[in-house]
């Protein structure tokens, strides 16, 4: 099938394009209000762009309505500036579907959730004590596209557990993290326990000789 873009609405390329573009791994934020009120939401439409310096990128769509009303994460995010991704694993996927209901802005998705916090290092912003590994985070900039918003952050320091580091990179043992993934917006999500394959990169001059 051939889908034109300028035809179709655009729920129509939101399934589609969330339904291609995937796996995609999943940035529970943490964000506050000038007064400190904690949000939680989790976003899909995310990942790192570059590492000197240190960007990570996400999508963050306004409310659904006719006006241009921004979600709670995006608006936390230019007044302070700050945020923090919490890498969702297995055994927080069902506290952070929760932290995706759409409460009215009075309530806490953390506490709603079950989770509970701890301090971050740089930014005032906390993280989620139950998050194995998380990146802190203050806005590089904010770029308003039609009904979106790309929010660029700049890592000022990483969390991550000690049993899920091997100190010799260091690298992140990935293969322990049990990270997971979204796939469509249908509830679909992949685990990444027991789905590794190592494919070492080939060198040109391995190619040369063949090596395939």
């Amino acid at each position: 099938m051939i889908f034109d873009i300028e035809k179709i609405k655009a729920r129509e390329t939101y399934n589609l394009l969330i339904g291609l573009v995937a796996p995609r791994p999943i940035a529970l934020v943490t964000s506050m209000n000038e007064e400190g009120r904690m949000n939680a939401a989790p976003y899909s439409s995310y990942n790192y762009l570059c590492t000197d310096p240190p960007i990570i990128g996400m999508g963050v769509m306004n409310r659904p309505s006719e006006h241009f009303v921004p979600k709670d994460t995006a608006r936390n995010i230019r007044r302070t500036g700050e945020f923090v991704v919490n890498v969702v694993t297995e055994d927080i996927a069902q506290q952070m579907n929760i932290c995706a209901t759409d409460f009215p802005a009075e309530f806490d998705e953390v506490e709603m959730a079950g989770f509970t916090t701890a301090p971050s290092q740089v930014v005032k912003v906390p993280r989620i004590a139950q998050a194995h590994a998380a990146l802190e985070c203050k806005e590089f900039t904010t770029m308003e596209i039609g009904r979106s918003r790309i929010v660029l952050g700049r890592v000022v320091s990483i969390y991550i557990e000690d049993k899920f580091v091997d100190p010799a990179g260091p690298y992140v043992l990935s293969e322990e993290l049990h990270a997971i993934g979204r796939m469509n917006g249908l509830g679909a999500y992949v685990k990444t326990r027991d789905s590794f394959l190592n494919i070492p990169r080939i060198p040109y001059e391995e190619w040369k000789k063949g090596k395939r």
